[in-house]
């Protein structure tokens, strides 16, 4: 597992979750996650930086940074991408807004 490995988990209104927890706790039996919602118009514009849009495979999703949460690593099955290239300092950046007001 790694950061910013992306994962499916058809469950309700997040089709993905990227993981945002840091390699080195690997050791851990949970990961934090950051779940992804179809963009419904409302959120992103509200606080956009809390909630910014990423684009995965030409797909727009609403990052619900405020919705972070932790899964055992035993639900987690093969990642389906990482966005690590494109997306590491949007999806920082909201977790730093999110955590630290800044």
């Amino acid at each position: 597992m790694a950061r910013f490995d992306i994962y499916e988990t058809n469950r309700g209104p997040y089709p993905l979750v990227i993981d945002v927890q840091a390699g080195l706790l690997s050791e851990l039996g949970t990961r934090v996650v950051i779940p992804l919602a179809k963009p419904d118009g409302r959120a992103d514009q509200v606080a956009p930086r809390l909630y910014p849009v990423i684009t995965i495979d030409g797909t727009d999703y609403l990052l619900m940074t405020s919705e972070v949460a932790t899964r055992p690593v035993r639900a987690f099955k093969s990642p389906v991408g990482n966005i690590e290239a494109e997306h590491r300092d949007t999806i920082t950046a909201a977790m730093d807004f999110l955590f630290q007001g800044y």
